[in-house]
């Protein structure tokens, strides 16, 4: 994505550049005492040049939306276009960063100065003037972590750092950035300690006129850390303190420290810190073992600088390329770190101060009195958690015994969203409570960020029931069932009813904890139906919250010569649940089974009557059929006719996939709870997978037939010989096959409710597929639109990843799950062409067959077998995604 977003810079500038000259005129100065010098450009600008840099912000514009939507990058674009220029971001960039990823921080610079906004750049040049040195064979000399400069490092490191920002200015103007670079005259500095350091300083003004005069003349500046005493002598600032300095007299928004590990990053788990609030935070951090050296001092310098500006003020640290998602989505990218405010919980809503409490109550819509509001709240066991200025107001009803606790209010304002202080209150509320429910609208515009804070969900009568910390089965139910005979609250009448709202979506948490998935979705296969673009994902995972089982289950594989018959043995030997038990296979019955560790396996030639005799003995909890189509009958009709249904049966084949007495096993699109119930599951096929996926979240805006233009590997054709597995046929070759009426076109079609034509193909790689799906649109829509709908119904799909670009099936190859991508859109706006890739002999049948068979067998679930371990998951009562590798 962040290539794609280069070259889009590159194609915008190109634009620009038709209707620029830049005029260049150096000036020079004293090499020994003064300041250096400074270029000035002036440009003569065509008539068009502000449509030019209106349409150019507009491309940069859309194209940061395919890194975070829509509502993401105006709010911050928002946040950041609301002080004076100068006041938007400091960066400082070390020396490494500009010799190593010059092109990343060129296009990051060029994305932020087409859309209007002027970063004021600071570099160093340390690593740069330490080889330079040794070249010279003058031997770099600290003190203290300060680098002892003498007049020959002095003016070395002059030329250097001139060098080095020319190269960067010279970057920017070839994106079609106006850059100046400003080497002298900001930091007025005296001596550090002379006779100790010598020609170093330190900063004691900062004068930014120069600053003010180039981003005046549309130019980004671009500084330099050298200073100049009274008496002009230059002296050498480290860039760390100059951009410091230079913070303290701008009071940005935000700074940003480039850094090539992306972030700071937890010494004990080695996993990226994503946010780091002072306030609460950091006394608690000072004291860990593995906050020293480097880390404990950029931590205390950060602090002290904030300490210095505005609480609206944060510092990031990222790598260059990850500045657009840093600064334009909630989620971020490197380590953010601010100094928040003190959280404060009270035990009655009266401790709090009355006016700021009414002021936060209101921004509930559904109450209109504060006060009587906190007269009801008055006569209830209540803990309210908010900040300084009550911005954040969480409010909790206690709970008696074992219930869990209920979230009865949660609000906040728009500043603390995009300060985040949301997230810290929640986490304030999760630390004292194992157990919450919550109630929040189905069309609250923020119904993701509650999605990530909840371990289960649950959708009925315009409402969803959210919850954490409940994991017995009896309690869910009992809780969906009170849920369900409630009836639907109104601003009406209920002015103070236990919703929660004003909540922006936001990931960041300086915790590093995995956040479980969602559960409880709608209990029939759900598409996306509604009118507006911004949903959320009707049939959520269930995840974690499906494991109710602890005992481990017995499999029996039936057809295990294939391809897919391999894949499931490697992922069943790294299950930490299944036990495979009997392997059969005609070709190779009496041969030791390879690729599987736990026990020794030889493999049998089943027949139904040794199936049925197992069955009777209740040896197997799971039976998977990997037979060819037509084959499995005898064996399924032989476990079906003792009529227990004590065990699970998923089937790989495509009998049983129109047959409305089996479920039909993919979770994505069928109701995870139907699967986690079924006992006899018909596994999707590898093609039908990827095409319903890819269809699907579009069927309320079909304006025809969709078709299917699709390309297997070999793999696909099985290892029986024939011309679609024969390599020496396939080299240089595309082979078609199967052009009307291919089962798959029939499966396609019956899941999705919607005619749809399938052209399949066979390639020369051998394994994973590739769709190309045309979809006539019943109304004209843009590809950000499609998009969205897309991330939007398949929120938090683990194995499910849209994309921006057409995906490869390069990348898909050996690979769970399906990639979802290119939404190019007709110049009609009524046609768009979505890609799909999928590795048919991992999420086509191994994956989705796993699921369903975890989730049904305890009634607690996507290429072919991954597809089949979810399905086996759910139907076992295993964790949904046990067992899968995630790449």
């Amino acid at each position: 994505m962040l290539s794609t977003l280069r070259n889009a810079t590159l194609i915008a500038s190109r634009r620009l550049s038709t209707v620029r000259r830049p005029i260049i005129a150096t000036v020079g100065g004293n090499v020994g005492k003064t300041a250096g010098f400074t270029i000035v450009r002036q440009y003569t600008n065509a008539a068009t040049a502000d449509q030019s840099a209106l349409n150019t912000r507009a491309t940069v514009i859309q194209l940061l939306n395919n890194i975070g939507s829509k509502r993401e990058v105006e709010q911050y674009l928002s946040h950041f276009s609301s002080v004076e220029s100068q006041q938007f971001a400091v960066i400082k960039v070390g020396g490494a960063i500009i010799t190593e990823h010059l092109d990343s921080l060129a296009s990051s610079l060029a994305f932020l100065n087409h859309v209007g906004l002027y970063p004021v750049v600071v570099h160093g040049a340390g690593p740069q003037l330490n080889r330079m040195l040794e070249a010279a064979g003058v031997e770099p000399e600290f003190e203290e972590g300060i680098r002892v400069t003498d007049g020959k490092t002095l003016g070395l490191a002059r030329q250097l750092f001139l060098d080095e920002n020319l190269k960067l200015v010279e970057a920017l103007e070839k994106l079609g950035v106006r850059a100046r670079p400003i080497t002298g005259g900001v930091f007025q500095a005296d001596y550090l300690d002379q006779k100790r350091y010598k020609l170093v300083g330190k900063v004691i003004k900062v004068d930014k006129r120069p600053i003010e005069a180039a981003i005046k003349a549309g130019c980004l500046p671009i500084l330099t850390s050298l200073a100049e005493n009274v008496e002009g002598q230059v002296l050498n600032v480290n860039a760390d303190v100059a951009a410091v300095e230079l913070a303290k007299e701008l009071q940005p928004l935000k700074i940003v420290y480039l850094s090539e590990n992306g972030g700071l990053f937890h010494g004990v788990t080695n996993e990226k810190i994503s946010t780091i609030n002072l306030d609460e935070e950091y006394d608690h951090l000072m004291q860990q073992e593995w906050v020293r050296f480097g880390t404990r001092l950029k931590i205390k310098e950060i602090k002290e600088l904030l300490d210095h500006l505005p609480r609206t003020s944060s510092v990031a640290i990222i790598h260059p390329s990850a500045m657009q998602k840093e600064l334009f989505t909630d989620t971020g990218a490197g380590t953010l770190i601010r100094r928040g405010n003190k959280l404060a919980s009270k035990s009655s809503l009266h401790e709090l101060n009355q006016s700021k409490l009414k002021q936060a109550l209101l921004r509930d819509k559904s109450i209109s009195d504060a006060d009587a509001a906190i007269q009801n709240f008055s006569t209830k066991n209540i803990k309210a958690y908010a900040d300084e200025p009550i911005e954040v107001l969480a409010i909790v009803e206690s709970s008696k015994g074992s219930e869990p606790a209920t979230l009865a209010h949660f609000s906040a304002t728009k500043h603390r969203w995009l300060g985040n202080v949301t997230e810290n209150v929640f986490s304030s509320v999760k630390r004292d409570h194992d157990k919450l429910v919550w109630k929040v609208r189905a069309d609250d515009e923020n119904l993701t960020w509650f999605f990530e804070k909840a371990q289960g969900s649950f959708s009925h009568n315009g409402e969803v029931l959210f919850w954490y910390g409940i994991n017995d089965a009896a309690e869910v139910r009992s809780l969906l069932d009170r849920f369900v005979k409630s009836p639907v609250v109104t601003t009406v009448d209920a002015p103070h009813v236990p919703h929660v709202t004003g909540i922006k979506q936001q990931a960041r948490a300086f915790s590093t904890y995995t956040r479980p998935t969602f559960a409880y979705p709608p209990l029939q296969r759900v598409y996306n139906s509604r009118r507006t673009f911004a949903t959320t994902n009707p049939n959520p995972p269930l995840g974690s919250s499906n494991s109710t089982n602890t005992k481990p289950a017995k499999v029996a594989l039936i057809g295990a010569r294939g391809y897919t018959g391999q894949a499931l043995i490697s992922l069943f030997n790294a299950h930490p649940h299944l036990e495979l038990a009997h392997v059969s296979s005609r070709e190779l019955a009496g041969k030791k089974l390879e690729g599987y560790s736990k026990s020794e396996i030889i493999y049998e030639n089943l027949s139904p009557e040794d199936i049925r005799k197992m069955e009777e003995r209740g040896e197997i909890d799971c039976w998977v059929m990997a037979l060819p189509n037509g084959v499995c009958k005898p064996f399924v009709d032989a476990v079906d006719s003792l009529g227990t249904g004590k065990s699970v049966i998923v089937d790989l084949s495509a009998d049983y996939r129109f047959n409305d007495k089996w479920t039909y096993g993919l979770p994505e699109l069928v109701s995870r709870a139907n699967i986690a119930k079924a006992n006899r599951i018909s596994n999707p096929g590898c093609y039908a997978t990827a095409a319903q996926l890819a269809i699907a979240p579009l069927l309320p805006h079909l304006g025809g037939e969709p078709t299917v233009f699709g390309v297997s590997g070999y793999s696909g054709a099985g290892t029986k010989p024939s011309p679609k597995n024969d390599v020496a046929q396939l080299t240089d070759n595309l082979m078609p096959y199967s052009l009307t009426d291919h089962i798959h076109e029939r499966e396609i079609s019956a899941q999705l409710g919607a005619q749809v034509a399938f052209i399949p193909h066979v390639a020369v790689w051998f394994q994973g597929i590739h769709h190309t799906v045309n979809i006539p649109l019943s109304k004209q829509m843009t590809s950000r639109d499609i998009r969205n709908i897309y991330q939007d119904r398949y929120a938090g799909e683990k194995l499910v990843k849209i994309t921006g670009e057409a995906p490869l099936v390069k990348n898909i190859s050996g690979k769970h799950g399906v990639e979802i991508g290119g939404f190019g859109v007709h110049s009609s706006g009524k046609r768009v062409v979505v890609c799909a890739t999928i590795d048919n002999l991992l999420k086509g049948a191994a994956t989705q067959c796993l699921r369903a068979y975890l989730e049904t067998s305890f009634k607690s679930v996507v290429s072919l077998t991954s597809l089949l371990l979810e399905n086996m998951n759910l139907a076992l009562g295993y964790g949904e995604f046990e067992g899968i590798p995630r790449d």
